[in-house]
């Protein structure tokens, strides 16, 4: 590579637009500005990256007792029927939202490194018309972008009880 000696005028024009913004030195000279400044030119906008296929792959947003796309229907059937066991339970009760939340985030990728399929997950009734605070919280935490390429599906094991949701894991491959 060949190297120029000198600036350019539009390197000099640079400069010169960058030197008015700064504050002399006491003691030091004000560099000479040229007469006249050539236009900017527009800076060109970035491209836009294209989409991962981890975006793109992104699963729909899940709602507890809706069937998700993907899963057959005897499949759903058991498994919103409570005929699916779950192999491993979480406990929320008694827990702040902040610390519930870093404990199910813990149990989900877990059990999902751990290749189990079905988890229950206790959030409790609630004492409030639109139940507790960790049960109006968890359908919006299992859409989160850390946990919802994880879960399959949703569903309250019993209409009797909305204080508990089954879930069932995606598989790992």
């Amino acid at each position: 590579m060949a190297r120029r000696k000198g600036l350019s005028e539009a390197d000099r024009a640079t400069w010169a637009l960058f030197a008015r913004q700064v504050h002399v030195l006491p003691g030091r000279a004000v560099p000479e500005l040229p007469a006249e400044l050539p236009p900017p030119d527009p800076a060109p906008r970035p491209a836009l990256p294209a989409p991962s296929r981890a975006s793109a792959a992104m699963p729909a947003t899940l709602a507890v007792g809706n069937q998700p796309g993907g899963l057959d229907n005897s499949t759903w059937n058991r498994f919103r029927a409570g005929k699916l066991a779950p192999s491993r339970t979480l406990d929320l009760h008694g827990r702040t939202a902040q610390r519930a939340f870093h404990a199910l985030h813990h149990f989900l990728h877990t059990a999902h490194a751990d290749h189990v399929r079905c988890v229950e997950v206790i959030t409790g009734r609630g004492s409030g018309e639109g139940g507790g605070v960790l049960r109006r919280e968890f359908p919006l935490w299992l859409n989160l972008p850390a946990l919802r390429p994880l879960v399959l599906a949703a569903s309250h094991p019993h209409a009797a009880n909305p204080g508990s949701v089954r879930l069932l894991l995606r598989r790992v491959r």
